[in-house]
């Protein structure tokens, strides 16, 4: 019998990150979770970071655990994080500062104080990329007017999942998926867009060269190889934007198809061959995301479960510390559509007072003001499968493509109430599964590099033989249908 292979994703998402070990053995993959530990944003006096070095060292008890499970035997080690946020390496190696969270303030009106310097229309030609005041470009700007003294003493910018990389390996890259998020990166020469670094006055000598997804980024240090008692085992980029991952692990067929990665954010989009550049996809601020082998993540970023998260944080600090189920029963049984939000409306961004924004959102609108948390919750995911039908009508019309089926992957997809509230927005039957798709999709990267499988599609027909999925047909269209017309008068 031949022995099976086993590799190890560490997958880092905005509430929570872990270490999962892939078996593949007799054409089926098996994802066993070695490692959980918490992440979140740390205040330090105004300003919101990441602390990396505590990530590290949960890094290194995920290797640890993982290698004592697989027996010794890990082929390799891929890593996987959110997109736009970096950290920054000195000529010596050191990191330098902390690395700062994407919802930090800092970036506020960064946009339109770039938009001075270049047009909204130059920045989407060469990137694709849509706008939010968090991407990476804005991030950098705001330190250079700023006049950041860390940019003084900064030899390299790496991106979350390249800084892991660069603690475990001591090399320093940054991978595609990754690097397209950041706005300053040019999809279609596959080069960092020279134009936006002068116009701004950025320092492009910080940017790495870029790999693809699958490649090989080097063994563990000697230090970590020991502290952990992995040895010099390797490590490879997957897609290290964790949507990247995600979607390469959607276990679809043809070309009719939409996926949603669904988490603290919603990223609704197609897979297509090239970036889609043009007036219609500006106008409707799509992204142009980088994917396995090159392709393009055509896609629009939805405010997703950060609404309900938030909701239940405050509630839990307030003494009502309800889990997942109870919140979405709490939903099920509160009156349909009663009022309606915007989950992309500005304020939902940031961190706090969640509950009470969508009831001030509601007031403002002259609807019924949402009271109980069951009703504050349906608000949100009737409101969130709303804009879901909205993004896909917009996604037809921009590709041409008609849309016969949305995949649900990620662990939103466990909410049976949300993924049956998205089958009767859109109108077509919703496939949910596998919930752990970023850590099934790093995991099917590594074993294409590691020559195992033979390409993405050979990937997603492992992932059909190895995880059950569920499908939501479309309900109550009428109902649904009014309802869209209400929403569209609010967005």
């Amino acid at each position: 019998m031949p022995a099976a292979k086993q590799y190890l994703a560490i997958d880092l998402g905005a509430e929570s990150g872990r270490g999962v070990l892939g078996t593949l053995r007799r054409g089926k993959l098996t994802l066993e979770e070695t490692h959980r530990f918490p992440n979140g944003p740390t205040r330090v006096l105004d300003s919101l970071h990441w602390n990396a070095l505590g990530l590290f060292a949960e890094i290194k008890n995920a290797i640890r655990a993982s290698h004592a499970r697989a027996g010794g035997a890990l082929r390799s080690i891929g890593v996987d994080t959110w997109g736009v946020d970096f950290g920054l390496i000195d000529k010596k190696g050191g990191l330098v500062g902390h690395p700062y969270h994407y919802r930090d303030s800092r970036t506020d009106g960064m946009m339109e104080r770039a938009f001075l310097k270049l047009s909204r229309e130059r920045f989407y030609e060469l990137t694709g990329i849509q706008f939010m005041q968090f991407n990476t470009v804005y991030q950098l700007y705001a330190m250079v007017l700023g006049k950041s003294p860390l940019l003084q003493i900064a030899d390299t910018l790496l991106m979350m999942p390249d800084l892991i990389d660069y603690l475990l390996t001591g090399v320093k890259c940054t991978e595609f998926s990754n690097a397209t998020t950041t706005q300053l990166y040019d999809v279609r020469k596959r080069r960092w867009a020279k134009p936006i670094f002068d116009a701004l006055g950025l320092p492009r000598g910080l940017m790495p060269e870029v790999l693809p997804p699958g490649a090989k980024v080097g063994a563990l240090l000697k230090a970590v190889a020991e502290e952990t008692g992995a040895g010099r085992v390797g490590v490879v980029a997957p897609a290290t934007h964790d949507t990247g991952s995600a979607v390469a692990a959607v276990p679809a067929r043809g070309g009719d198809w939409a996926y949603l990665s669904s988490g603290t954010w919603s990223l609704m989009g197609v897979e297509l061959p090239k970036p889609l550049i043009n007036a219609g996809a500006l106008k409707h601020e799509y992204t142009n995301e980088g994917g396995v082998g090159y392709t393009t993540r055509f896609l629009k970023n939805i405010m997703g479960l950060w609404l309900v998260q938030e909701c239940r944080r405050d509630w839990a600090a307030a003494g009502k510390d309800y889990n997942y189920d109870q919140i979405t029963a709490m939903a099920a049984k509160a009156r349909p559509f009663a009022s309606l939000v915007d989950p992309n409306h500005a304020p939902f961004a940031k961190i706090g007072g969640m509950a009470g924004k969508i009831q001030q959102f509601c007031r403002k609108t002259r609807q019924r003001v949402p009271e109980t948390h069951g009703e504050i919750v349906r608000c949100a995911l009737e409101s969130l499968a709303l804009r879901y039908r909205m993004s896909l009508e917009t996604i037809e019309e921009l590709t041409g493509r008609k849309i016969q089926v949305l995949h649900i992957v990620g662990g939103g997809s466990k909410n049976r109430l949300l993924n049956q509230f998205a089958a009767n927005a859109t109108g077509v039957p919703v496939v949910t599964g596998p919930v752990e798709a970023t850590a099934a999709g790093n995991i099917m990267v590594q074993a294409i590099a590691d020559g195992e499988l033979a390409s993405l599609e050979e990937g997603r027909e492992l992932i059909r033989r190895s995880f059950e999925c569920e499908t939501f047909e479309p309900r109550d269209r009428e109902a649904w249908d009014e309802a869209y017309g209400r929403f569209m008068k609010l967005v």
